[in-house]
């Protein structure tokens, strides 16, 4: 078997790790959001779990890119791939921390009921798997346009965290009481909208995998300097 072909392959085994490790990751995320939705601490049990893996397939992917480095010692494109993916194992490994996060405000209710029904959280949890769902498929395609989709839905989901930020600020002036959950109302949506962040990081750096392009965060068109040109053009 050739050396490229052996290079391929690892390629192909680290893309399904990584595809291994988003699912964990969507998983966390879901469970986190419903665990603070119910109040439910055998699913905050269960995310604490996924935490652990994800991290696990973080040092393991982390681990078997090095080591394609050392062996193969990629270049140009290659090189891109690998070290995308080491990126991308850094924001999958924050977005397990966030959907954590999310779940152990479970810790914290006593007893306590929802002042209100929740649909802006649960929907807002819908809109960030997805965006990772798609921007880990965009690496897995190497497809720049399925990434570059990732900044209009980010859009979406900035504008849910604001309505979710003023909503709950108002129950809040309305009723002192409602400050505690309030408070972790505003938080929740917070990891969410961080979550759609590291999304687009992702995406972002797909988009340079593909093209060799470094792209400028919220414009799709703007190509960044490399670090030795000082031209600007």
């Amino acid at each position: 078997m050739t050396s490229r072909r052996v290079f391929t392959e690892e390629l192909e085994k680290l893309d399904y790790e990584v595809a291994q490790m988003a699912r964990l990751a969507v998983e966390a995320i879901e469970k986190g959001v419903r665990a603070f939705v119910k109040m439910d601490k055998d699913l905050m049990n269960e995310v604490e779990q996924l935490d652990v893996e994800i991290y696990c397939w973080d040092i393991r992917i982390e681990k078997h890119c090095l080591d394609v480095i050392a062996l193969h010692a990629p270049v140009a494109s290659d090189l891109r791939t690998v070290s995308t993916c080491l990126k991308i194992i850094t924001d999958l490994n924050r977005i397990g921390r966030y959907a954590l996060d999310i779940a152990e405000f479970t810790e914290n209710f006593h007893d306590q009921t929802h002042f209100k029904k929740l649909v802006s959280i649960p929907f807002m949890g819908e809109k960030v798997v997805a965006m990772v769902t798609q921007a880990v498929e965009s690496y897995v395609h190497r497809n720049a346009e399925e990434a570059q989709e990732l900044y209009d839905k980010d859009d979406e989901v900035d504008h849910l965290w604001e309505s979710i930020l003023r909503e709950t600020l108002s129950y809040m002036m309305e009723d002192p009481r409602k400050t505690t959950l309030g408070t972790y109302y505003i938080l929740v949506a917070r990891y969410l909208e961080r979550i759609a962040d590291h999304s687009v990081n992702i995406g972002e750096r797909v988009a340079y995998m593909v093209t060799g392009k470094r792209l400028k965060a919220r414009d799709w068109t703007q190509i960044c300097a490399e670090p030795d040109d000082q031209s600007g053009k």
